[in-house]
């Protein structure tokens, strides 16, 4: 298995995200009331002095969430590890935030959040998701400095304390090397297991500092960041003996083999494309491609579906024995689900990817649509091109969470003045290769393992119908398909939205995803 072309196939599986905003500026509601730096070594944005030592800034705010006041103490700063010798390895920054005026703070949940990539900070779930205060964003509309937060009135910080963690070498964290009084190197952290290992070690040591042992606790993960999550919940119960009443995936890619954009690498596997065909589906319903309109989604979806699993399947199964009727009809449904011409889909072996698709689709008007949420759509670099060069969401969005994560973890977080925070990281190739694995990365042993080992822990699957970088119907499958006894796949519980990659970037999905993981926290502890 070729590695970097595998990166360079998924990209940045990861999302970018934001939320809507109702208001410019700041909402009177939000108060800032105290500001205390704590560090044992040298100033809060000091990044060489003191880089082997732990240190964060504590302040208190207020916010609005599901129309009560919640006061709240955020704690933004660097956790540094250590090897089994005592020697500083790497320092991972975070934001914590706690709800104040609980009568057992121990006893309180406790959710650990992150993205992915890999090599990915949490800039995305933190800032348009389920932090206190969120992007100033409007769905679907191009934003431009100047750039404000809001009130997030869905945090879920209503239901749990919130530790948002940035990946090694991304944030203000950076590995600690021997010029510094470390022992880090970057092959202990860029890779699948180096990861997860990294991210089991902080939990394990975050519960420890802020007496949390005895809190319900729950994964937060996003993309790569649920295939991290199947690798550290495993890590964490069978290695650790720290218990986890549920994990909770958002856009999941627990094998890269059921990507399209790893078809060219790994010929003769037709599952991919079956997999992302709702999804397809979906994206041509919602640009109104289809030549018949269907009146509801779902419905439309489960019939998508059905055929993806069942004559779509039977057909690629054949390979060059598929006849020529067969393969007209085929392509003819295809077209009827998908919005592409019947001699495109002909010319492309009845197999199109996602970046054919993302180019093609819109391609009379010479435009494209989103990846990660092909509810988007912008100007084609090249209408000529065989696949799309960009992602358009990235566009209207990137920069707004970049500027605002920047302002306001300095200025109202207080931390990080003389720092660089890293929205992305990994400057060396990541360590694909698994110990003990030979094939395409997979972490489908992980989840299940981590579920027989605990029978008690939940699983709640979350995605968006119009995600082409992790298909909704890939997730749905990977989790029907884990090697674990069948009594445990009731532990597990589905919910999709009419949204993209990053469900939260559409208001109203962002509302159903606080109630929906809120409902889950409650029932499962």
């Amino acid at each position: 298995m070729n590695c970097k072309k595998i990166i360079l196939a998924a990209g940045l599986i990861i999302p970018v995200l934001f939320s809507n905003a109702q208001q410019q500026g700041r909402q009177p509601n939000f108060q800032r009331t105290t500001s205390v730096v704590r560090d044992t070594s040298a100033p809060a944005g000091s990044v060489k002095a003191g880089a082997n030592q732990s240190r964060k800034s504590v302040t208190h705010g207020v916010a609005t969430i599901g129309g009560k006041q919640i006061n709240y103490q955020a704690d933004a700063g660097i956790l540094v590890l250590k090897n089994l010798q005592g020697v500083p390895t790497i320092g991972m920054s975070y934001v914590a935030y706690f709800k104040e005026g609980e009568r057992d703070a121990s006893k309180r949940p406790i959710t650990f959040i992150y993205n992915g990539g890999p090599g990915s900070s949490t800039v995305w779930l933190h800032m348009g998701c389920w932090g206190p205060q969120k992007v100033n964003i409007k769905d679907m509309e191009r934003s431009r400095a100047p750039y404000t937060t809001v009130n997030n009135e869905y945090s879920l910080l209503d239901v749990s304390d919130l530790v948002f963690i940035d990946a090694p070498g991304t944030g203000f964290g950076d590995i600690i090397s021997k010029d510094h009084g470390g022992a880090g190197d970057p092959k202990q952290f860029y890779g699948i297991d180096e990861d997860g290992q990294a991210f089991a070690n902080f939990i394990a040591q975050f519960i420890t500092d802020y007496n949390k042992w005895d809190s319900p606790k729950y994964l937060f993960g996003e993309s790569y960041g649920t295939f991290r999550s199947a690798v550290v919940s495993n890590l964490l119960q069978s290695q650790k003996n720290i218990s986890l009443n549920g994990v909770i995936l958002l856009s999941q890619l627990l094998t890269y083999s059921n990507m399209t954009e790893t078809t060219s690498s790994n010929p003769g596997t037709d599952l991919p494309y079956e997999l992302i065909l709702p999804s397809y589906a979906a994206t041509a319903y919602y640009h109104k491609k289809l030549p018949v309109q269907p009146k509801s989604l779902e419905a439309f979806l489960n019939e998508v579906e059905n055929f993806a699993l069942t004559d779509y399947a039977l057909a690629l199964n054949k390979g060059a024995d598929l006849d020529d009727a067969a393969r007209n009809s085929i392509a003819e449904k295809l077209h009827n689900y998908t919005g592409l011409p019947v001699e495109y889909i002909k010319k492309a072996n009845l197999r199109v990817t996602g970046p054919q698709f993302s180019q093609t689709l819109l391609g009379d008007e010479n435009q494209i649509t989103g990846r990660l949420d092909s509810r988007f759509a912008g100007d084609a670099i090249n209408p000529l091109s065989e696949t799309a060069q960009y992602d358009p969401m990235n566009s209207y969005i990137s920069a707004a969470f970049t500027s605002t994560l920047n302002s306001y973890i300095r200025n109202d977080l207080k931390f990080g003045q003389d720092m660089q925070y890293k929205i992305s990281g990994m400057v060396q190739p990541w360590n694909f290769q698994r110990r003990g694995f030979i094939g395409f990365p997979n972490v489908m042993n992980d989840m299940a393992r981590a579920m027989i080992y605990n029978p008690s822990m939940k699983v709640l699957l979350t995605g968006g119908y119009y995600d082409l970088g992790t298909p909704y119907f890939e997730g749905k499958y990977e989790m029907k398909h884990l090697p674990m006894p069948a009594s445990l796949q009731k532990n597990i519980q589905y919910k999709y939205f009419e949204s993209g990659h990053m469900v939260y970037l559409h208001p109203e999905a962002l509302k159903s995803l606080h109630d929906t993981v809120a409902k889950f926290i409650n029932d499962t502890h």
